[in-house]
């Protein structure tokens, strides 16, 4: 996404705050369970549970029946496990009519809790921060942060409500797996969470597979803003976007490893002066409109860019696509696959 929007929506997200078979569904009653029958039994056997991550550690006591998440994937990842959240955020970038995703509309469809219906979590807005009486209205057993930006004074808030399991080190830069294995421990669903890693990293394989010609393609995922001061921004290996590409056997560029060896941010600013510096196969941005990608072909700076020059950039202007694989999880990236490789192999012949 363009960098002024992107800040729009790190600032919001900092201040308060982007198909397997089930485990369970959520009850009429707006609950959420973890497993039933002998599954129930197994998960609530692995508890207590203590998760460490950035604000220290967090215990829970015995297995959560009601979960409440914030930020992006967190929701998303429990629904894939199989257990429908009482609350989660309205997905306002990239988000459709129902405050939704495709694939998150696809998956609460099948743990009969589509939005709209009683079974449906109850959905807040983070536009202007964390929503704490939103959440606290939901009573939670636990509230997922695993993939978030909270601050020191967002964890001691939400704390008071519910034990939260935050992000293990850095804000926004938790990898989907990792994501998926802390959501997994906390809801007593660790062999599932691993199970879905799996299969998930077995379909991205499978996808790639398809599409041998970005095998060992180096790549630098940004922003790229024609005729603008800010220029550039880039991804780091921080970042899960740069980390899907690799994840599809490409591999970044070493002009960006290079300048964010010792980074902790996800993301550079890079003058548009040097743009000539970034040399990659593919270069990969957000676009607002179709429109951009020739502009950046024209711009005097951004068109020294060696991937720009060669026809192998890779504009994506769908805000959907986009939080896909900005905010991976299993479900979001799975359902991306068949609308980005195409976008990815096409460079990679002009490369």
């Amino acid at each position: 996404m363009a960098p002024s929007r992107l800040r729009g929506l790190i600032a919001a997200a900092a201040v308060a705050v982007l198909s397997l078979s089930a485990c369970s569904t959520g009850p009429a009653d707006g609950g959420s369970t973890a497993g039933s029958g002998s599954s129930a039994s197994a998960a609530a056997g692995a508890f207590p549970v203590t998760i460490e991550h950035a604000f220290g550690e967090t215990t829970i006591e015995e297995q959560p029946e009601r979960v409440a998440t914030v930020s992006w994937v967190n929701a998303d990842v429990s629904l894939a496990l199989g257990v429908v959240p009482v609350g989660m955020p309205i997905d306002s970038y990239g988000g459709n009519e129902n405050g939704s995703t495709p694939w998150k509309d696809a998956r609460l469809e099948e743990l009969d809790a589509a939005i709209g219906t009683d079974n449906a979590p109850a959905q807040y807005s983070e536009t202007d921060g964390i929503a704490f009486d939103d959440i606290a209205a939901t009573d939670p057993d636990v509230i997922l942060a695993a993939y978030s930006g909270l601050s020191q004074e967002d964890y001691d808030t939400l704390s008071k409500i519910a034990p939260v399991v935050a992000y293990p080190e850095v804000a926004y830069g938790t990898a989907w797996q990792d994501s998926t294995r802390i959501i997994g421990e906390a809801l007593g669903m660790s062999e599932d969470a691993e199970e879905l890693v799996a299969e998930t990293e077995q379909t991205i394989a499978d996808a790639a597979a398809d599409y041998p010609q970005l095998e060992g393609k180096t790549f630098i995922y940004g922003n790229l803003e024609p005729a603008s001061a800010e220029g550039v921004n880039v991804y780091t290996a921080n970042d899960n976007r740069p980390r899907f590409l690799t994840e599809l056997g490409m591999v970044q560029a070493d002009v960006v490893t290079d300048n964010t060896k010792d980074s902790t941010e996800f993301f550079i600013p890079w003058s548009a002066e040097r743009a000539n510096e970034l040399d990659s196969d593919i270069f990969v941005t957000w676009v607002p409109d179709e429109g951009t990608k020739e502009a950046i072909a024209g711009d005097p700076l951004l068109g020294q860019i060696p991937a720009v020059k060669s026809g192998a950039l890779v504009a994506d202007s769908d805000n959907t696509l986009t939080l896909s694989i900005s905010a991976a999880n299993p479900l979001s990236l799975v359902w991306a696959l068949d609308r980005f490789l195409p976008m990815l192999g096409e460079a990679a012949d002009q490369a």
